[in-house]
Formats: C-alpha cells, structure tokens, sequence
C-alpha cells in the first residue's frame, strides 16, 4: 500500500521549472482531473462491492455455505447466465427466496470446512435470450443502478437507460398499498400535474397496470386502437402514447411494483426489445430490494374498519402514518383515513386525501408551525395544538369564514390529526370571561321562585369557593364575609327581598392570599302582581384597587413633585383601559351594519379619561350601540367605565329596555361608594328587520345622521346626566335608516374646544363630515384628523355606523 501510494504521488510531480521559464499551468488542472477520477472511481467500487456482499449473504443463507463458496457459485451463475457479476448480484437480490438445490449447494468437507464441489452451469438460472449488445447495456444500468435509492431515481435512470434504444418517452413504477390500491411511486419523462391526476390507481378491472400486477404477467400494449377499447389508458391524452408495456415484479419486502414503458411510436415491440426489458426488469428487483420501506402500512385487517370508523366521524379528522426516507428521516405522512370534512379543510378541490402523501395534498407545509407540531408528537413530544387561524368554507350550506385549530395527538405509531371548530358564541363567551377575569368582576343570578342560583365562573374565583360546592343561596350570602361586614350585608339582602330596593354593598373575606375586599351590587326583578321573583348582581373584587388607593396615598407627596411617577400612573391606567376596552383592528359587521371605531387618548396632561363604547350583537339578533364618557380621569374613572360598560350590554342583553337600563346605571352611580361620580351616554338598538334604531341617551352630545350628502343631528330625547339625582327622567325614540346612511356617535373630545361654544363644535362637525363623504375603510380617519388639528387636551372616542347601499 505505501509503494502503491509512493508511485502516486511520484506520478504526480511536477517538471522543474527553468529560469526564464512560463510554468505549466495545465499540470495542476490535469492532477486535480486525475484525482477526481480516481475518487469516482473509488466510491462506484465501494457502491459495487456492498451490492456484491449483500448478494454474497443470501447465496450462504439459502445454501448454507462459506464465503468464498457463495462468491464462486455468483461467478459460476453469471457465466452461465452470459451476464456480469454485478448483474447477477443485482438478479439475486430480485430473487424471491427458495431453498437451494442440494445438488447444487457447495457442501462443507472435513474440518477444514470448504467447498469441495460448486454447481456446474446447468445448474444456474436460465440466461436472458438477449444479443451481446443488449447484455452490454444490461452491465452498464446495472453500474448505474448502484446509486438509485428512491423510486423517482431509478424511474430517471430507466428512461435515460431505454429512451435511445426503445424510443421510450416516460416511465412509471407504480407500488401497491394496503387495501389493493396503486400508488405511483416514481416517475420521469410526464409532468407534475399528469402525476397528481394518476399518483392513485384504484384496484379495478379495465386497468392495464392493475392486471398486470394481477397476474403476474406482463401487459404488451401494440394497437392503440384496439388497447384503447379494452383498457382505461393512462394519458391526458391518451394518444399521446400509441404503444406501451406494463412489467409486473416482486420487491422482495411483500409489496407488488409494476414499471411501465411508454412510447410515443406506434408498432410492436421486438423480440429483442422484449428481451432487453425483461433484463432490465430482473435488475431492478434487486435494486428494489435495497430501498428502505417508504412507509408504516396500516394492517389489511384494520384498514376497512379505520376507514369505517372516521367515515362515522362528526369532526374534521384524519390518521397519518410515517413515510421515512432511505437514511430513516421522517419526510412525510401517508394519509391512510379521513373524514369527508377533512377534504375540505385541506383543499376539496384535490379529492379525498386517503391514501395519497400529505405534502402533496397540502404542498408548502413544511413550511407551516403544524409541520413541526406532527414531527414533534411522532417523537413522543405529547399533543399539539395549533394558534387559531381562519378559513373560507362552508358550514351547515352557508360558505363563510370559520376560525379552527389543529390538535394531534399521537396513536401508537401513527398521528391522528383534528380540527376543532371555534363557532361565534364559543369565542364570545371566551371574550366575556376574558373581560371579566382582567376586570375582577363576575354575575350572579337568584331564581326566587325556584330557589335557584347561578354564577358565573369569575364569581367563584372572586368568592375563592370551588365551583363543585355550587353557588351558595342569597340569603347565605352573608355568612361568606368578615363577622364585622356580616350584619350591614345581611340587612341590604334583607331590604331587597322585601321592599325590592336595590343595594351596593362592600365586604370584606378572607381568601387564599388574606384579606379581600368586595363589592355586591344587587337588583331585584318582580313578576306582574309586583311580587320578587329573581334577582341579578354583579360582583366585583376590590382588593387590588383598595391596595392602589392606599399605596397611592402613601405616595401622594412624591407624586406632586415627580412627574415620571405620574406618567406611570398614565400607563398604568391606559394598559387597563386596553385590556377593559379592547379596540377591533379592522371593521366589523353587527346585524348587517359595517361599524369603524376610533379611540384617541388625549395629548394634554397626564390623566387617562373614561370614555368608552361597546357594539355587540344580541342574542334576538339586534346590535346594541353605546358610547359614554365618565366624569374626570385615571383609575377611578376607568373603574367606572367598566361598571358601566359591562352593566349595560348586560342589562339590554337579558330584556331590559333602554330606559330602564339607564335608569339602573343611575342607581349603580348613586350607589356607588365615590357618590361624585357621574356620565354620559347613549344606548342605541337597531332592529336588522325594519332597519329601525331606537335610541335614549343621558346628558350626551345626539348622533349625527348624514344621507344624501347632508348632515343632520337626530332629535334628542329627554335625559338626565346620570348620577346627578336620585330621580332621572328618561325617554326613547326611534329613527329609520335607509340604504347608504351614516351614523356617527360621539364623545365631547371631538367637538370641544377651549374658549368655544357646544354649538360651534357641532357645526364644524357636521360641515366636515359633508365634505368628506368616502364610504371606504378608513374614511373616519380622514374625518379625525381634519375635526382634531390641536392638541387633544380630551379622550376621543368615535362609532362610525353605515348602512350598505344594497340590504
């Protein structure tokens, strides 16, 4: 070895250059040349010899001789057979295992333990009946056989092998799955879309490939005219191929492979060609049998009931098995069942899914969070779930958009897949409990008549009682607090139940993290005769905001010096009023109306004010409007706006009519500790039906109407500020909307200014939303900045409500 690396090395040196000389700049290219040879060179010889040992193996195993035996026995076949050792491995290989002939077999002799007979000639298989140039071609596909190691290769290398001797154009090798269907598993010389249409071939007569794999025998396809009447061709068109060839072989791992041959020529094939293709077919046997199964085939047992069972399904669901590669990697999942919402959520226009690769189903999804959520749970990694994402389908007939996520979880060695369904009242509900978590504030309901009690869940939580002990009755209310609280609560409890006087109520409990305290606010609702029959509170924790108060008097004397704590304060209050008041990003549609909102903080000092707004949709399908601003600013005013806010779409939400709604507000503002505080609003209700709104309002600025490029205020009705007395005077009215009307609502914020008249603000109003009439998204915008070129010294908060020109 180091002669033979020294005598390299010599060969490689390079002529002394003479003085005065140009040097040759070829001779590093020529060595760099000869070395990249012998490296080919080297790694065919390496692919080579595993073929030879692997051949080497199975020849000992069925005969049950040594080494060099088998080696010898593999020499003597392939001389029989006229064909290359390398050929002869890769025949084999292809072979379906049978015992040896012991006439045959090489027997071990003495205690040496060598062969002392090999099997002559005659013994061999019987060689192809090919002429010397179709062996030659055999040996050279067989070298090149070596380093395909998936289906797609080897159809490529065939075509290159057959396309200048048989005129072929393409070929296909289809493998068959579990459940008797084809799949086609390489192909070469078609396009991508020609493959999708045929990559599944069910297991039914009047197919070519099918019968062939039947059978056993190869189909020769020679007449187009006369195949084309007794076949279902494959083609789009099928003239493009007028003459083909479908050869069944074994791959030795238990499933069926068939390779087609086509040609665009018409004519038979010759004896020659036939010839030549059944070498190539024994070849690619053996080359078969060196693939790594592609995949974890579901049991023929169990497919039919799988199949059964997701049929039944109700949800979008599918089960997936692994398709690894050659090195072991997971680079797919076979879809083996899916329901029929399934095909659907991953593209209907494709078919059903079953049986086919999920990549090509769905292609770009490796590029997607769920293609690592699959991998992650194949490796034992528990379940995934999804974020929640959009899609445009159709539910119950209607075509709309829907929210899902995806959950998997793993079977054994498979993946079952499911979508799960967001409808609209699963993600109001979450946003309400969302609400009242980040606003530590919960409902409670007290059926009288039928000593029955409701809470919500945030009431548990507040109450820290475990939802499983039930609510507890109204009456037992106060034995939950401090014995201190115990008498005032039990007498608010008791007024109300006889006199119906509505109360608000603090308390104090002891809870997991001490002492807590509370607020009860209380209504009762009476039958025809005048008679209690339920009652509906709110409660609210005031831990938190009673722990502020106090580290705010605490710090009061540095706050009146440090402005940056103050502008904390700021933040403090704004994050909580995002969270209490969350603004849509983008336009929503309530009841057929298209509604926009603005909210803008003021500029001017450091205080957050307590403007707010909600737009929800009822449950009978009406939209409830409302737009408010609280007196003054920070915690306390944001505070009250979530009171407010939550107490009214509850209130109109369980049949309160509008003025009575802001009849109880302003109990709920009287009766509130902090008795200063006050507010404006107005509650709108829009009937989809007749397009009616009927609306009330308490001390607030009226709506402004634009139709036909004029601007009008609706006439006001009457209405208190409320929390100015203990006896307001409300009243409703209604208006009709027509087609392509605009309807804003408003807070002070964008109508005042300093040393100005109400009225003027009005009119500067009015004048600039006639002028800017734009009935696109983002218009309001428009309107905002031309109404506000000051500095904001208010909050500003906008609904922007349109009509659509086609209802």
């Amino acid at each position: 070895m180091q002669v033979c690396h020294a005598r390299c090395v010599k060969s490689d040196r390079f002529a002394p250059v003479e003085s005065g000389a140009v040097p040759d700049l070829a001779a590093p290219a020529r060595a760099v040349a000869r070395l990249r040879a012998e490296m080919d060179r080297l790694r065919e010889q390496a692919a080579t010899t595993v073929v030879v040992e692997r051949a080497r193996g199975v020849v000992m195993a069925l005969a049950g001789c040594t080494a060099d035996a088998a080696e010898e026995l593999l020499h003597q076949r392939a001389t029989a057979a006229r064909r290359t050792l390398l050929e002869e491995c890769w025949v084999t290989l292809g072979e379906p295992a049978r015992p040896c002939d012991d006439a045959a077999a090489p027997r071990p002799q003495g205690d040496a333990g060598t062969a002392a007979a090999v099997p002559s000639a005659d013994d061999a298989p019987a060689p192809f009946a090919a002429p010397d140039d179709v062996a030659d071609a055999l040996s050279r596909l067989g070298r090149v056989l070596v380093h395909a190691d998936t289906h797609q290769a080897l159809a490529q290398y065939l075509l290159e092998h057959l396309a200048p001797d048989l005129d072929a154009e393409s070929v296909m090798i289809y493998v068959r799955r579990s459940g008797g269907g084809l799949e086609l598993a390489g192909h070469a010389g078609i396009d991508d879309g020609l493959a999708a249409r045929w990559r599944q071939v069910p297991p039914i007569g009047g197919m070519a490939v099918v019968e062939a794999l039947r059978s056993g025998e190869p189909r020769w396809l020679e007449n187009f005219p006369e195949d084309s009447t007794r076949y279902l061709l494959i083609g789009e068109p099928p003239e493009r191929w007028q003459s083909r060839v479908w050869l069944p072989l074994r791959a030795g791992d238990g499933s069926d492979v068939c390779i087609g041959v086509l040609r665009g020529r018409p004519g038979a094939f010759t004896s020659r060609d036939r010839a030549h293709l059944r070498g190539v077919v024994r070849l690619c046997a053996g080359r078969l049998r060196g693939f790594t199964s592609s995949s974890v085939p579901v049991r023929a047992a169990e497919a039919d009931t799988v199949r059964s069972l997701f049929a039944a399904l109700p949800v979008p669901a599918m089960l997936l098995t692994p398709v690894t590669s050659s090195s072991g990697e997971v680079e797919d999942f076979r879809v083996d069942a899916a329901t029929a919402q399934a095909a659907d959520l991953l593209g209907g226009s494709t078919g059903d899914p079953a049986g086919r690769r999920l990549r090509e189903v769905r292609p770009g999804l490796a590029d997607l969070p769920v293609w690592q959520g699959l991998l992650d749970t194949l490796a034992g990694g528990g379940p995934y779930e999804s974020e929640p994402f959009a899609h445009q389908g159709t539910a119950d007939g209607v075509l709309g958009p829907a929210t899902y996520s995806v959950r998997v979880t793993r079977l054994e060695d498979a993946l079952v897949v499911a979508w799960l369904r967001h409808t609209f009242s699963d993600r109001q509900e979450q946003r309400l409990a969302e609400l009242q978590r980040l606003g530590s504030i919960g409902w409670a309901n007290w059926n009288l008549a039928r000593d029955e009690a409701s809470w919500s869940a945030q009431v548990f939580a507040i109450l820290d009682r475990d939802p499983a002990d039930g609510p507890v009755r109204l009456d037992g209310l106060p034995g939950l607090a401090l014995p201190e609280d115990r008498p005032a609560l039990r007498a608010a409890v008791e007024t109300l139940l006889r006199e119906g006087r509505p109360f608000d109520a603090p308390f104090r409990i002891h809870g997991g993290g001490g002492v807590r305290h509370l607020r009860l606010v209380a209504e009762v609702v009476t039958d025809a005769h005048g008679a209690p029959f339920e009652v509906h509170g709110v409660v609210q924790d005031l831990t938190a905001r009673r722990r502020a108060e106090l580290a705010l008097v605490e710090s009061e004397r540095a706050i009146l010096t440090q402005h940056d704590v103050l502008q904390s304060e700021r933040i403090l209050v704004a994050r909580l009023q995002n969270a209490l008041l969350p603004l849509p990003d983008k336009v929503i549609d309530l009841s057929g109306l298209r509604v926009e909102v603005g909210y803008l903080p003021a500029q001017a000092g450091i205080h957050v004010g307590g403007d707010w707004f909600s737009a929800v949709e009822l449950p009978d399908g009406d939209a409830l409007f409302v737009i408010g601003d609280v007196a003054g600013h920070g915690v306390d005013a944001v505070a009250t706006m979530a009171q407010l806010r939550f107490t009214a779409k509850g209130m109109v939400s369980t049949g309160s009519s509008l003025t009575g709604a802001l009849s109880r507000l302003n109990s709920l503002l009287l009766h509130a500790r902090d008795a200063r505080r006050t507010a404006t609003m107005v509650l709108a209700r829009y009937r989809a039906a007749d397009r009616r709104l009927i609306w009330a309002q308490a001390g607030h600025p009226p709506p402004l109407l634009l139709r036909g490029g004029e601007a009008t205020y609706l006439r006001r009705p009457r209405g208190m500020l409320l929390g100015a007395t203990p006896a307001p005077y409300f009243e409703e009215t209604e208006h009709r909307l027509e087609p392509g009307d605009r309807l804003l609502l408003y807070t002070d914020g964008l109508v005042e200014r300093p040393l100005e008249s109400i009225d003027t603000g009005l009119t500067r109003l009015a004048d600039a939303a006639a002028a800017h009439p734009e009935d696109t998204s983002g218009s309001l915008g428009a309107l905002l900045d031309v109404m506000l070129e000051d500095e904001r010294r208010d909050d500003v908060c906008v609904l922007d409500i349109r009509v659509p020109r086609e209802m």
